[in-house]
């Protein structure tokens, strides 16, 4: 059986979370697990499909980067799928496919978790790097705070008598953030 994923970070990725889709289902998978979330968080739909794959059967994912957020991660993954006999197939592979029922699949897999990983953390090192340099330059603010700018509305529905947690749920804020600015 051919169990599918699909993953992207945003909803507003739209675009591409539906490519994934049209790619899986053009791989003739038979079931299909999709969510949009980080891959930095909890990523229900991966645990559903790892954990419903039997014996036999195929993860399929369309790039390793929707799979795996670190070459630990993905070995792990990989771990998961093996310790069932299960197998991983990622459908673009740099104008290829894999499969992780070979060892050539295995290692291929691996030093190109590794070469991803290392892109991540390069682009991170950039990204810290430029916001350095605009707040050095006074170019960067950060985002702007969207709960404090609702302090006084905060203040007059708890005046009201309103709870923190309505609270948050009328302004479109976090609970905490209420807390934060009934302390103060």
């Amino acid at each position: 059986m051919l169990i599918g994923y699909a993953r992207t970070s945003t909803v507003e990725q739209h675009a591409g979370f539906e490519a994934q889709k049209r790619d899986l289902d053009a791989a003739q998978i038979d079931k299909l697990y999709s969510e949009q979330v980080s891959s930095v968080g909890e990523r229900l739909e991966l645990e559903a499909a790892i954990d419903y794959v039997r014996e036999g059967d195929t993860l399929v994912v369309t790039r390793l980067d929707r799979l795996a957020r670190s070459t630990k991660h993905l070995l792990n993954i990989i771990d998961q799928l093996e310790s069932k006999n299960v197998g991983l197939r990622i459908l673009d592979f740099g104008g290829s496919e894999v499969n992780t029922k070979s060892p050539q699949g295995k290692l291929t897999l691996t030093m190109f978790g590794a070469f991803g990983q290392f892109e991540r953390e390069m682009m991170l090192e950039r990204q810290r790097e430029g916001i350095a340099r605009a707040k050095a330059e006074g170019k960067y603010k950060g985002r702007k705070p969207t709960a404090m700018a609702k302090a006084d509305e905060v203040r007059q529905l708890k005046a009201d008598g309103v709870g923190p947690t309505a609270i948050a749920a009328k302004l479109g804020i976090a609970r905490a953030s209420v807390y934060r600015i009934l302390a103060k």
